[in-house]
């Protein structure tokens, strides 16, 4: 009974030593009496007690690795510090377990060497403005390299570049001095833009203000025009009524040469020299003349005493009637 329990026990051991869980995104590296045997994949796998056993477990997510930071003389001997990150993933585990004895110790001084190499070749100036052809670079070298570990460099990526304290003073004022000098350009570029902005406001307002007046003076002068018309239609107006007026009343011939004659005195007496009168009007002006002759000769024998005599025309233009 008790034999039977006792193997019994032993069978369990045994079943629990062969029995494996490999958990995902992980593979074990299987021996077989000191010889590798096989890569168990995620899920359950049964190995033979005593005769096998998991070499190692390896993890098939990406993985991250710090550089220690590293200080590197460049190109125009500036010692730097750098600080590194490299991101790879294990591509072949039995690679990764029997190439090398520690793929993490390769991968690292890997890095500081390559990392060396091509900082030695830039200037400090070349280490700032170029990170991310640092980076590229250091990803083709350390893939190339661990390609025969089983392994694969997604990225390298160049976490911080720290320059001695006196250079970093010394780009500290640089950066300070082209920061003071581009708000200068600035600052003037605001005011010469302002300076423009101010003259074509005043060229604006000139060629409104001369579009105002323009303007003002073409309604100034329609309006005189205006006005000119309108009186010169009054007085045709008046003309006219003191037209019809006169031939309603059907006056005689000698009410309209006494008429003709008082208007002829009131045109004698303006600042003209050259008087129009119709021809009408010559019948009354003969008789004027033998008038006229008698009042010269009167004043050839008066002397003169004032000179209220009105003025005497200097050319009377007789125009004839318009025939239709």
């Amino acid at each position: 009974m008790w034999f039977l329990i006792v193997l019994l026990i032993i069978v369990l051991i045994i079943a629990a030593m062969s029995i494996k869980i490999v958990k995902q995104s992980e593979v074990y590296i299987i021996e077989r009496l000191g010889k590798f045997y096989k890569v168990a994949d995620a899920g359950l796998t049964i190995i033979v007690p005593f005769f096998d056993h998991v070499r190692s477990v390896v993890s098939l997510k990406q993985q991250t690795m710090d550089i220690p930071p590293q200080d590197v003389i460049t190109k125009d001997n500036v010692t730097i510090t750098i600080d590194t990150v490299v991101f790879y993933q294990i591509t072949d585990p039995a690679k990764a377990v029997y190439e090398i004895q520690s793929l993490k110790k390769g991968i690292e001084y890997l890095a500081i060497t390559t990392i060396r190499d091509i900082i030695g070749k830039m200037t400090l100036d070349e280490t700032f403005s170029s990170r991310d052809g640092i980076n590229t670079q250091l990803r083709v070298v350390l893939d190339e390299a661990t390609d025969r570990w089983g392994c694969k460099i997604d990225r390298v990526e160049i976490k911080d570049i720290t320059p001695p304290p006196d250079v970093k003073d010394a780009m500290e004022k640089e950066m300070n001095a082209e920061r003071n000098k581009r708000a200068m350009i600035l600052e003037s570029e605001a005011q010469r833009q302002s300076a423009i902005t101010i003259a074509e406001g005043k060229k604006q307002a000139a060629i409104l203000e001369a579009e105002a007046d323009k303007e003002a003076q073409i309604r100034r002068a329609a309006g005189e025009a205006q006005a000119i018309r309108e009186v010169a239609e009054a007085k045709a107006k008046e003309i006219q009524m003191v037209y019809d007026s006169i031939k309603k009343a059907n006056p005689d011939d000698k009410l309209v040469q006494l008429k003709s004659l008082e208007a002829l005195e009131q045109v004698a007496k303006g600042e003209a020299n050259k008087i129009f009168i119709p021809f009408e009007a010559t019948g009354a002006l003969s008789s004027l003349g033998a008038m006229a002759e008698a009042v010269k000769d009167t004043k050839k024998e008066t002397p003169k005493k004032t000179d209220n005599t009105p003025k005497e025309l200097s050319l009377i233009h007789i125009s004839e009637p318009t025939r239709p």
